[in-house]
């Protein structure tokens, strides 16, 4: 009897060990958040008041210490209220403007002569002061096709018309089952073009004010346009605009001549993949230089080049090498200098860590304003413009705040720091950093592993992907943060993790462009050896069971690809609000990196889901919101059909009056909590 007692001792010993997804620990993870942010301090933020006499000072911490910086002799005090009361504060200098500049549609010329009219849909043109009824037609337009802004040139000789042809009328009904005003359900309708359909049209339009008189414009190089943009006269009797064609492989700056009509390009940018017109297109007009400035990728990098309006060709490369610019932050005109927000420019760094350099197109100087181990915040400049400020922190380093000169980027001095100590005390603990190399065996992969702060090391934990695979940007954390959501789902027992693969932005074009036409591939082969190398390094990684995948929208119908395309690897996905069918999405997101026109490479399964749902073996969870504007909830319901008519076990949530990310909802987290709990734990949850 007494071996049986000892035997039953060390077996409750043993249970309780092992214990995870309980109430305890559902207690504890959802009360991190509540737990850990009061305790960061903001010691590191500094709001500087500037004076005449070049110092300036700020207010520490919660005690708010009076703090004196003089940068000249680089030396920081605590000081008095009294210490500053001769000092004369300096006026905030202006934001500099950090977008191009585009031209101005207006309707009265220049000379204040002649007014344009947009009636009845068509253009008209009148003495400015005379009435209406007097105006001349100069073209007629129709609901369906009408006329929608002017541009008039400097000497008001000519004016450009933009004429847009509507698109298609497609229509996604919503239903909201459980209105909280009436009793009986409420539809909604929203306006919602998807791929392949009909986009609104844009064409150029030229007119000769004297003799009212349309100039032929061809269209040989702007016949589909998604979009014609920046717009705007130069000082040489050419218009300029930016044409973006539909597929987004061929973008051209293209130069209309006032007097006769002629298009030239002055840019014409044809891509193999796509052009990132979304996050990666800056353009500027520089006439009194007759030169454009253009944003490209034709090296392999996202980088700036100096264009001859004259010749149409590249003058000169402003900026190069194997890093990039994410974009320019402002642009000084009187100086020739660009403030640019870049990655990757600090080679033995996270090539995702921004940074900030400065570059003048006259000298091709370039001066690296930041260079600390860390993601930066935009510099914050002295009144004078020599000196700034910037705060920089990494995932595993809080935020520090430095003050540095302006002319070569050094360092003045080191202002404040976050002391963590309050955070660790309570059990916090940061996200560690992970590199390896990618499916090539070349490119370094970057991502976190977040454990729970009871992490024992010899134990073993069953680990879940945090995925979202967007190819619009990147999406591991790089600057500092008290909580980050995937802790919570970590304090429950997991390991956690977030990784940037192949085919999401802001590294080279060539790791850009395996997503094209190719959204289905999410970057697995580089996540799934990267999970590999972080378990062969690190023995508390339980794969035993598969992993665990969940992500909403673009995560949505990636977690799901996961299950369905690497079933031998992930076992188990929740997955939120998925595009599961790039043909059900948005137009411009999926036409970006699916290309037009639609093809058969949209419906086949390396892209579609719903062609997928067959090839199941895990687990699987779909979550939707019902009124979800972003993503067409049939998307989600069409995964459920095909899932149904293949006869495949799942489970599925759908929320009334949920939007976009209903999942993220407390209880579509707690369900999406139990459900990794009971098929990686294999526990029942919150016991």
């Amino acid at each position: 009897m007494r071996w049986f007692t000892s035997f039953a001792v060390l077996l409750c010993i043993y249970s309780v060990t092992l214990a995870q997804g309980t109430q305890a620990d559902y207690d504890r993870a959802f009360g991190l958040r509540e737990k850990f942010n009061p305790l960061l301090p903001k010691t590191a933020t500094v709001e500087p008041t500037w004076y005449d006499d070049g110092t300036f000072s700020y207010e520490r911490g919660p005690k708010k210490e009076l703090i004196l910086v003089d940068p000249g002799k680089a030396t920081r005090a605590e000081v008095k209220a009294d210490a500053l009361k001769d000092k004369k504060p300096t006026p905030k200098p202006e934001a500099p403007a950090n977008r191009p500049r585009r031209g101005r549609a207006g309707l009265k010329s220049p000379d204040g002569k002649l007014m344009a009219m947009l009636k009845e849909n068509g253009l008209y043109l009148k003495n400015d002061g005379e009435a209406d009824d007097k105006a001349t037609r100069l073209a007629d337009g129709s609901e369906a096709d009408r006329y929608d802004r002017v541009f008039w040139s400097p000497d008001s000789k000519q004016l450009m018309a933009v004429q847009v042809k509507t698109g298609g009328d497609r229509k996604v009904t919503l239903v909201e089952s459980t209105p909280k005003t009436q009793l009986q359900p409420k539809t909604k309708t929203l306006n919602y073009l998807k791929p392949g359909d009909d986009i609104p049209t844009p064409r150029l339009r030229l007119f000769d004010a004297a003799t009212k008189k349309q100039i032929d414009v061809s269209d040989e190089l702007c016949k589909t346009p998604w979009d014609i943009s920046f717009e705007r006269w130069g000082n040489d009797g050419r218009f300029y605009c930016v044409y973006n064609q539909r597929g987004h492989q061929v973008m051209r700056v293209l130069a209309i001549e006032g007097a006769t009509g002629k298009v030239t390009p002055v840019v014409n940018e044809e891509c193999k993949t796509f052009f990132d017109y979304a996050y990666k297109l800056y353009f500027q007009l520089f006439p009194a230089k007759n030169e454009v400035l253009w944003m490209s990728e034709r090296d392999g990098w996202n980088h700036l080049y100096l264009i001859d309006t004259k010749t149409n060709a590249v003058k000169k490369q402003i900026t190069k090498g194997d890093w990039l610019i994410e974009r320019v932050e402002n642009f000084n005109e009187a100086k020739r200098e660009l403030l640019l927000k870049v990655r990757g420019y600090h080679s033995k760094q996270d090539p995702y860590h921004v940074h900030f350099i400065r570059v003048n197109l006259d000298t091709d100087k370039v001066v690296s304003l930041t260079d600390a181990d860390g993601t930066h915040s935009a510099p914050r400049f002295s009144p004078d413009g020599k000196y700034f400020l910037t705060t920089f922190s990494r995932v595993d380093l809080a935020p520090v705040t430095q003050l540095r000169k302006t002319e070569d980027g050094s360092l003045v001095k080191e202002l404040e720091s976050t002391d963590t100590a309050a955070l660790a005390k309570a059990g916090w603990k940061p996200p560690e950093r992970f590199v390896t190399k990618g499916r090539d065996d070349k490119t370094d992969i970057h991502g976190v592993i977040y454990r729970p702060t009871n992490f024992d090391k010899s134990k073993t934990y069953p680990v879940i992907e945090s995925i979202y695979a967007g190819p619009q940007g990147q999406f591991v954390p790089k600057s500092f943060q008290a909580l980050y959501s995937p802790m919570i789902l970590a304090e429950l027992g997991f390991i956690v993790v977030q990784i940037d693969g192949m085919g999401t932005n802001w590294r080279s074009k060539a790791f850009h462009d395996v997503c094209w036409k190719n959204l289905g591939d999410s970057g697995f082969p580089d996540r799934i050896k990267w999970i590999k190398a972080a378990a062969a390094k690190h023995p508390e990684f339980n794969l035993s069971k598969g992993v665990g995948i969940y992500g909403g929208s673009a995560g949505g119908q990636s977690s799901t690809r996961a299950v369905l395309a690497h079933p031998d690897f992930y076992s188990v996905a929740v997955s939120d609000c998925g595009c599961h069918d790039n043909r059900m999405d948005k137009v411009w997101w999926n036409e970006l990196w699916m290309s037009w026109p639609v093809g058969p490479h949209y419906a086949e399964q390396s892209n579609s889901n719903p062609e997928m749902v067959k090839k199941l073996k895990g687990k699987l969870m779909l979550v939707v919101g019902e009124l979800d504007e972003n993503v067409d909830p049939a998307s989600t319901m069409q995964v459920v059909a095909a899932l149904i008519k293949a006869n495949k076990d799942f489970d599925f949530l759908m929320v009334p009056g949920g939007g976009h990310g209903a999942g993220e909802s407390p209880y579509g987290q707690r369900r999406r909590a139990d459900f990794f709990v009971r098929h990686l734990m294999g526990a029942e949850p919150r016991r």
